[in-house]
This record gives structure tokens, sequence and C-alpha cells, in this order.
């Protein structure tokens, strides 16, 4: 049996976003024991010219939602990027997961040579599905979740590398 699209996003989506929530708990639990403003933390960037937490969350959001709506073809769960809170991240990454539970495995069966276009505002990319998702998609999702995670190590949060990977499934 062959792995499907399905299978090499959704449950690594899955996963990484739960691992994810649980960094972010550790983050918010730092501020408190710190006496730091949660907003020095949630507008916390690497580099002046990259997002802060709350947009690499939201990228990361949005690259592992966008896989089953173009891949799959299944319409997209809007979502406002306005999260300004522990919670509101919390909210976003649980609405995600709920969203990619709900996908059908078979919406993406047989979609590996399927034509998928990336609209950006610097013009359009098309790939097909197996180069959209192992080319952009899961790199794009791991890019944002590790600089999630960087934002806070770098920031004192007592974060380490199995925070990040999780726990064998």
């Amino acid at each position: 049996m062959s792995l499907s699209l399905h299978d090499v996003t959704v449950p690594a989506f899955l996963r990484a976003l739960d691992n994810l929530s649980e960094i972010l708990r550790k983050g918010e639990a730092f501020a408190d024991e710190k006496g730091m403003a949660h907003e020095d933390l949630l507008q916390a960037r690497l580099y002046e010219d990259m997002l802060p937490l709350t947009g690499q969350i939201q990228r990361a959001s949005d690259s592992a939602k966008f896989v089953p709506v173009r891949v799959g073809q299944i319409e997209n769960l809007p979502m406002a990027d306005e999260e300004a809170s522990f919670a509101d991240l919390h909210a976003r990454i649980e609405k995600t997961v709920a969203f990619l539970k709900a996908v059908d495995p078979a919406s993406m069966s047989g979609r590996e040579e399927a034509e998928v276009v990336v609209k950006t505002r610097s013009g359009s990319t098309t790939f097909t599905g197996k180069t959209y998702v192992l080319g952009f998609a899961l790199p794009n999702f791991y890019f944002h979740v590790t600089t999630a995670y960087a934002i806070l190590r770098h920031k004192g949060v007592p974060v380490g590398k199995m925070d990040y990977i999780g726990r064998a499934p």
C-alpha cells in the first residue's frame, strides 16, 4: 500500500499543531511566572522583517488547511488573522485541527498529478499535488512551526527538542 497525500500531510499537521499548542501553553506559563506581559511574547520576532509569534501561528494554520483545500478541492475555512492573545491562538489551532480531522481522505486520493495553483502578491506558481505538498506546503508549514518555537525559545521559554518533536504516537 502506498502513502497518499492525505497520509503524508494531515497526520503530520495534527501532531505538529498539538505540539505547538503545548509549546504555547509553556510560553504563557513562563510569561506569567516571570511577570512578563503576554504581548512581549505574542509580538516577539526573530528579526524585524519576520512575522511575530502570532503571525507564525496564523501562517502554520493556513499552510496546514490549504493542503486539503488546494489538493482535495474542499471548501476553505477562512480565518481573519486577528488573534491577539494566547487564548486566541489556541482557538485558532483548535479550529484548524477540527477542520483537518473533518477532511475525507478520499478528497485527496489520486490527486498527486492534479494542478495546484498558488497565487501570491508577486504572481502565481503552478504545481502538481505531489510537488505542492512535498516541495512547498510541508516545508512552509514546518518553517512557521519552527519559527514559532524559536521565538519562544529565544525569549527564554524552557522548551526543548522533545517539546517540538513531541512524544511518539
